[in-house]
């Protein structure tokens, strides 16, 4: 099967759809990536066929404080800039980051059937739960129902909003404004990160977090017997900052080691207790106690699926609603706003209290209870 992979450049949604590629190649497919200039060598090296997503970059008629446009509008471009590029590759099917929906519409304007991936739980709206970002939980009782009722029905307006921006973007490339939506829909998460609902859709599949490092050096943890903290900050450009700063600060004279995996240039004036760096977090994840992370789906399923609790640190977009859904399963405690003594309250409480791990280790084991992606894939060409 020779399937084109569409990601844009945030390691949020780009890693994925990399693990994706690799998953294919290993069961004999022949994926192509398209996604931004930042992963194109790394793609390539890892023995992917990587090609640049052109459109990507914000015109001046785009309006990025708008969610809804900034993806609607901006996938009809896309669209438009990748099909000639798709043509070119001819693939049986399409797979197309949630976020970069250009994929999808221009899988429908040439007839490929396409497949949407999620890296994080199903956020379609349901009848059974709050409004996603919430950070509620379902309401239980008549109080409960009927506030979820009028918080689904507060955002109902923006929801409806969306979908006819959507429409105008569909109708401007000539599709019809009606979205048909995907043959199949990778929902690239955990049970354990998941919310039951009374209408999950047929064509959604919970098939695990697809996780991909981006190098092959490890990073060294201080010498000691302290316990292990693993700083993981955001990479989504609304996540929390001064997470490093603010952990390193708090926990200044605790007795414990910190290692933060980190994709930006590492600060040079560090206490001999710790370390940061790139390194590959699957790695580091076997000597943690803790991890401080800012909630984002990569890292919180990566830290759960070994086993290792979490401090959450969020920020915007999603990480609200996936740290209180992991305080709720009862792997993380949530500090927002974050300080220095929170922070540390937060990380000592998790390490000497053993309930966190044992539902972090349950969490890992609930992991396996998924779907193959790729399995998916081949099923939606019937």
């Amino acid at each position: 099967m020779r399937v084109a992979v569409v990601a844009g450049p945030d390691p949020g949604h780009a890693f994925p759809a990399i693990a994706l590629c690799l998953r294919l190649i290993e069961a004999g497919d022949s994926p192509v990536l398209f996604t931004g200039s930042r992963w194109l060598v790394a793609g390539t090296e890892a023995g992917i066929d990587t090609r640049l997503l052109k459109g990507l970059a914000p015109r001046p008629e785009d309006d990025d404080m708008d969610a809804g446009q900034r993806i609607h509008a901006r996938a009809a471009f896309i669209s438009t800039e990748l099909l000639p590029d798709l043509r070119d590759v001819a693939p049986d099917l399409v797979v197309s980051d949630i976020l970069t929906a250009g994929g999808g519409i221009a899988a429908e304007r040439l007839g490929i059937p396409w497949v949407e991936l999620a890296p994080h739980p199903l956020y379609a709206p349901s009848k059974g739960l709050p409004p996603i970002g919430s950070g509620l939980a379902p309401g239980t009782g008549i109080r409960g129902r009927i506030r979820d009722a009028l918080m689904r029905s507060a955002t109902g307006r923006s929801i409806a909003r969306g979908k006819a921006q959507r429409g105008v973007a569909r109708e401007s490339v000539g599709l019809p404004a009606e979205d048909p939506g995907p043959v199949a829909r990778l929902i690239a998460t955990i049970p354990a990160l998941e919310v039951p609902r009374p209408d999950w859709p047929a064509e959604a599949h919970v098939v695990g977090p697809l996780l991909w490092e981006p190098t092959a050096e490890t990073l060294s943890v201080p010498d000691g017997s302290g316990p292990v903290v693993m700083v993981a900050p955001s990479t989504a450009f609304t996540g929390a900052h001064g997470m490093l700063d603010a952990t390193l600060e708090g926990l200044s004279g605790r007795g414990v080691r910190v290692v933060a995996s980190m994709l930006d240039e590492p600060p040079a004036d560090l206490p001999s207790w710790a370390n940061a760096g790139l390194g590959r977090q699957d790695e580091l994840l076997t000597h943690a106690d803790v991890v401080v992370c800012g909630g984002g789906h990569g890292m919180l399923a990566k830290a759960l699926i070994h086993g290792v609790p979490v401090v959450a640190i969020p920020g915007g977009g999603d990480q609200w609603e996936l740290a209180n859904r992991a305080e709720r399963q009862g792997s993380a405690v949530v500090v927002r706003p974050p300080s220095p003594q929170a922070v540390a309250d937060a990380v000592l409480r998790v390490i000497e209290d053993a309930a966190f791990a044992r539902a972090a280790e349950a969490a890992a084991a609930g992991a396996a209870d998924v779907k193959d992606p790729v399995e998916v894939c081949h099923r939606a060409l019937g």
